[in-house]
C-alpha cells in the first residue's frame, strides 16, 4: 500500500480510536464513552458473528458488566448459569469439582458466572456501546496507524464499500484480537509460550448429559493420556466440546480436524459416556469443527504514546480455567481507566499509562502461574503431554521472559532475583495447589480449600475486587495501590486516582 493513495482522504476527529468489537474494544470503548468522551469503534466483521470461548467468570458477569451497565441485559439473555467447575484432573481419579459460592468474600447471591453463545454476548456489549454514545462501524478494516516522532495520532481504514479513511484521535485502542494489523506499532515482540504452547480442536454436539444439579450448568474438564478436553453445556440442545493435545502430537488433525476430534472425544471415557448416542450439531456456525494453535504469548510492550493493546492483542494464557474474556475485558478497563485519565489532563500520561501496563502484566502473570501449577498437578507418567507439562520443565527461555513479564510482581509480590528462584516459586505454587485440590473430597461445603492455597487467592483477587465494585461500589477493604507509588481506582472505576 503506497502512501499516495491516502493523500486526498479526510480525516475525522474523535477523542478515541478502538480498533476491534470484541469484548475487549466494547469495554474500552463503552467506558471512555461513559466519562463524555468521543470514541470511534471500527469492526471487522459485521455482528452478531462467531467466536470461540464461551465460558465466563463471575469478575466479567457481576464486575466488569455491571460496571458498563449492561448486566441485566446479559440475566435477561437466557446464559446458562454457571456455579463453578468440575475436573477429572490431578491424582484423585474421582471427578471433583469448587463452587464460587465458597468464596470467603463474595457468596451467594453474585457467585454464578455464564456459559455464553459469543454471538450474542458479544452483540449486546457491542449495542450497549452504542447505546452510550460510541460510533460503532461495522464491516471496516483498519490498515494501519497514523503516527510521528512523538506518538500514534490515528488510524488509516477502508470502509465498508472498500473505500478509504482516515480517523485521527489522541488515543487508539488495539483490541483486535490475536490476528492484529497493528500491534507491532507499540514497539517490542510476542513471546510465545513453549509450556503451553499446544493445539486445540474443538466443535460441538446437539445436546449431551448434563451434571447432576446445581452444577448442571458447570465447565466439565477432564485429563487423558493424550491432553484434556472441554466440555460446555450451552443449552440443552448444545454443547461445545474441545480437545487440547501437544502441537507436537497428531498429524492428522490438520489433515482431517473432524475424524481427529471425533478420535480424542473417544480417546477420554468421561466424555464419551455423556456424549452416548449425541449427534454433532448441525446448527450454523456450530457444524463446523475448528483448529487453533498457539494461542500462548504476551507482549513485550503493551503501550506507546498514543496507543495501547488489550485483549487478544496483547496476551492470551490457556483456556483451561476460562481466563480469556477476563483477561480481555479487564485489560481493556485499566485501559479506559488511563485514556480517561489523560483525556481529563488530570495525572501525568507516563504514569496512567504504567499502571495500565504493570497491573495488566501483573494479572497475566497471576493466571500464567497459577494456570502452570494445574497443569503441574496432573500425574500421567506416561504420557507425553503430561511430562511436558511440569512445571520443572519450564525453559530458561521462558522463565526469562516471565520473570521479565511479571516485574516482581508475582504471587506474595515476590521480587525474583534469578531464573532459580523463580523456577522453585513456581514448583512451590504448583505443589499447594496440589495439596488444597488432594483437600476438596474432604471439605464441609461450607468452605473451599482453595482459597487456602496463596496461589488461588491472589489469582482470582482483582476479579473478586472487580465483583465487589460492581455490586457494592466498591472494595469491602481500602484500595492499596499495587505498588509503591501507584495509583487506585476511582469509585465508578472509569479513572485512576492518586493514592496519596
Amino acid at each position: 500500500m503506497t502512501a499516495d493513495r491516502w493523500k486526498t482522504v479526510t480525516a475525522e476527529d474523535f477523542d478515541v480510536i478502538v480498533v476491534g468489537g470484541g469484548p475487549a474494544g466494547a469495554t474500552a470503548a463503552t467506558a471512555v464513552a461513559l466519562r463524555g468522551h468521543r470514541v470511534l469503534l471500527l469492526e471487522q466483521q459485521t455482528f452478531p458473528r462467531y467466536q470461540i470461548g464461551e465460558s465466563l467468570l463471575p469478575s466479567t458477569v457481576h464486575g466488569v458488566c455491571r460496571i458498563l451497565g449492561v448486566e441485566d441485559e446479559v440475566a435477561r439473555a437466557g446464559f446458562k448459569v454457571k456455579r463453578g467447575g468440575t475436573f477429572r484432573w490431578g491424582r484423585n481419579r474421582d471427578p471433583w469439582q469448587f463452587s464460587f459460592a465458597l468464596s470467603p468474600r463474595l457468596a451467594d447471591p453474585s457467585s454464578f458466572a455464564y456459559q455464553v453463545e459469543r454471538s450474542t454476548f458479544d452483540a449486546i456489549l457491542l449495542d450497549n456501546a452504542r447505546r452510550v454514545g460510541v460510533d460503532v462501524r461495522e464491516n471496516c478494516r483498519v490498515m494501519g496507524v497514523l503516527a510521528d516522532e512523538e506518538r500514534v495520532r490515528g488510524v488509516r481504514w477502508t470502509g465498508p464499500g472498500g473505500e478509504d479513511r482516515e480517523a485521527r484521535a489522541r488515543y487508539v485502542v488495539d483490541a483486535s484480537g490475536n490476528g492484529s494489523r497493528i500491534h507491532g506499532e507499540v514497539g517490542g515482540s510476542r513471546t510465545y509460550s513453549d509450556f503451553f504452547r499446544n493445539i486445540a480442536v474443538f466443535g460441538y454436539f446437539a445436546g449431551g448429559e448434563r451434571l447432576p444439579e446445581p452444577n448442571d450448568g458447570n465447565i466439565f474438564c477432564a485429563a487423558f493420556e493424550e491432553g484434556w478436553i472441554w466440555y460446555i453445556p450451552l443449552r440443552d440442545d448444545l454443547t461445545s466440546v474441545g480437545a487440547v493435545v501437544s502441537r507436537e502430537a497428531p498429524a492428522g488433525i490438520q489433515r482431517d480436524p473432524v475424524a481427529a476430534w471425533r478420535r480424542l472425544v473417544d480417546a477420554c471415557p468421561e466424555v464419551r459416556e455423556l456424549l452416548r448416542g449425541v449427534a454433532q450439531s448441525t446448527e450454523a456456525p456450530y457444524d463446523q469443527v475448528r483448529v487453533r494453535r498457539d494461542w500462548s504469548y504476551w507482549k513485550s510492550t503493551l503501550w506507546r504514546p498514543g496507543m495501547v493493546l488489550v485483549g487478544d492483542a496483547a496476551c492470551f494464557v490457556d483456556p483451561v480455567l476460562s481466563s480469556g474474556v477476563h483477561l480481555a475485558t479487564y485489560g481493556a478497563l485499566l485501559a479506559a481507566r488511563s485514556i480517561n485519565g489523560g483525556l481529563s489532563g488530570t495525572l501525568d500520561e507516563a504514569r496512567l499509562f504504567d499502571e495500565f501496563e504493570v497491573r495488566y502484566r501483573h494479572e497475566y502473570g497471576l493466571f500464567y502461574e497459577f494456570l502452570a501449577s494445574f497443569y503441574d498437578m496432573h500425574q500421567d507418567e506416561r504420557s507425553y503431554f503430561w511430562k511436558a507439562r511440569k512445571v520443572t520443565n519450564v525453559g530458561a527461555t521462558e522463565l526469562e521472559a516471565f520473570v521479565e513479564l511479571v516485574g516482581g510482581l508475582a504471587s506474595g509480590d515476590t521480587a525474583f532475583d534469578g531464573l532459580e528462584e523463580a523456577g522453585t516459586h513456581l514448583a512451590k505454587a504448583a505443589t499447594e495447589l496440589d495439596e488444597a485440590v488432594g483437600r476438596l473430597p474432604d471439605s464441609d461445603g461450607l468452605r473451599n480449600p482453595l482459597y487456602e492455597s496463596a496461589g488461588f487467592r491472589h489469582t482470582f483477587q482483582e476479579g473478586t475486587i472487580l465483583q465487589e465494585r460492581g455490586l457494592l461500589g466498591g472494595p469491602l477493604e481500602a484500595e492499596t495501590p499495587l505498588r509503591p507509588g501507584g495509583l487506585i481506582a476511582s469509585e465508578d472505576g472509569l479513572t485512576w486516582l492518586d493514592a496519596n
